[in-house]
């Protein structure tokens, strides 16, 4: 089962990916000499909690039940390293953000967006960057950033569409 399949299965045991990505971060910090720090480890699993992505104001509430310091600042700058870490996503077009799966690697930043339940899935797809490299290439266009956002609905979204 893939990513994808696995974030519009609505059986899903979220607890699994969180203990799996805060076990990455942890891994990943060591590795690279970097700290996780409690407030970054705390901000990585409220975004792990579930599959929709989540703005910096949806997580400072959760900040200060925790007793940190539940001002803007502190959430971006921890939503920052963990995007500098490759350990979270940011959707622009919801300006909120996702875990990643595979931080180990650069990933394609192709997004699947479900409009009506709002659960986003990265898509790994490596012939889509291709694609897009190349075509950049043949026009002289230098890429700086690469996110591809596609917006539909989940497979559980069109299954309660139908029903109805």
């Amino acid at each position: 089962m893939t990513n994808s399949e696995i974030a519009f299965t609505p059986e899903h045991d979220h607890e699994r990916c969180i203990h799996q990505a805060l076990d990455d971060a942890a891994s990943l910090c060591r590795e690279r000499q970097l700290r996780l720090t409690p407030i970054r480890e705390l901000v990585l699993k409220l975004i792990w909690q579930s599959h929709k992505p989540l703005g910096a104001y949806e997580i400072l509430p959760a900040l200060a039940e925790a007793g940190f310091n539940s001002a803007p600042p502190t959430v971006y700058r921890a939503l920052d390293f963990l995007q500098e870490q490759g350990l979270v996503h940011r959707i622009a077009s919801l300006n909120a953000f996702i875990g990643c799966s595979h931080p180990e690697h650069q990933c394609s930043n192709s997004f699947l967006i479900c409009t009506q339940c709002q659960s986003v899935v990265e898509l790994e797809s490596p012939e889509i960057s291709s694609v897009i490299h190349q075509r950049a290439d043949e026009i002289g266009f230098k890429i700086a950033t690469e996110i591809v956002e596609i917006a539909g609905l989940c497979p559980n979204c069109q299954k309660s569409t139908v029903e109805k």
